[in-house]
């Protein structure tokens, strides 16, 4: 069982990582979605800090506009901590498939649609750190921190780089503060930082083929199967929680 085990998690993270490659976003989301068919969403997370950690600040990293977005963003990153170390207080176990199925479903479901509000520059002021507080009690539930951060940035109209840019430095301070809480809930620990830093071989051996992958096929179809994708594992996971 245990080789099982490892050998899914390998494939998991292989797929999560191809998805990223080709459409440069959707590896937490995926890696959580799929290894809680296994496991419970916060020992997910667990697995996922070091990979979503290193391709979060390559992303981040990648535009000249880090300063101006950190200046103009820092109140949503700051909520997401905040948001982030309040999640435990909500003792949220026995409810969190049900988040994460609802949060995958909405995302899915978001995506397909091409659905996509908008958010006027003088409401940023608030905005931002509600979007910001909620993905982070939304990340310290689930492990996913990509709801409502994500459709929050795109509602800004920002350009590809700044979106790109800015979606990288909300995730990296995500995670970050996800391994901060699961650390002071004794959920990462040697053990678990080890497991993670050997999650990022598959995982970027899995960017390296979806990256390969990208200039053969339609980005457009494979985004379309990615939403499909996780619309089916959101609607699983209440299945699973409501029917038996």
């Amino acid at each position: 069982m245990a080789v099982m085990d490892t050998l899914f998690i390998i494939l998991v993270f292989v797929l999560a990582g191809l998805v990223k490659g080709v459409t440069g976003m959707g590896l937490p989301t995926v890696a959580v979605a799929l290894l809680t068919l296994r496991m419970s969403p916060l020992e997910a997370a667990a697995l996922l800090i070091v990979p979503s950690s290193i391709t979060n600040v390559w992303q981040l990293s990648a535009g000249p506009a880090l300063y101006p977005l950190w200046r103009r963003f820092r109140g949503l990153l700051l909520a997401v901590c905040v948001g982030t170390g309040c999640a435990p207080l909500l003792a949220a176990a026995s409810w969190s498939g049900a988040v994460l199925g609802l949060a995958l479903s909405g995302y899915g479901v978001l995506g397909l649609t091409g659905w996509r509000m908008q958010v006027a520059p003088r409401v940023e002021r608030w905005a931002g750190p509600l979007a910001g507080a909620t993905t982070g009690l939304m990340a310290g539930v689930t492990g996913v921190f990509v709801m409502p951060v994500a459709p929050y940035l795109q509602a800004l109209n920002l350009d590809q780089d700044d979106l790109i840019q800015a979606m990288g430095m909300a995730f990296t301070v995500s995670t970050l503060a996800l391994a901060a809480m699961l650390a002071a809930r004794g959920q990462w620990h040697a053990a678990a930082a080890a497991n993670s830093l050997l999650a990022l071989i598959p995982a970027v051996a899995g960017m390296q083929l979806g990256q390969w992958l990208r200039g053969r096929m339609q980005p457009a179809v494979f985004r379309r199967c990615f939403f499909i994708a996780l619309l089916a594992l959101g609607a699983h996971q209440l299945a699973t929680l409501f029917l038996y």
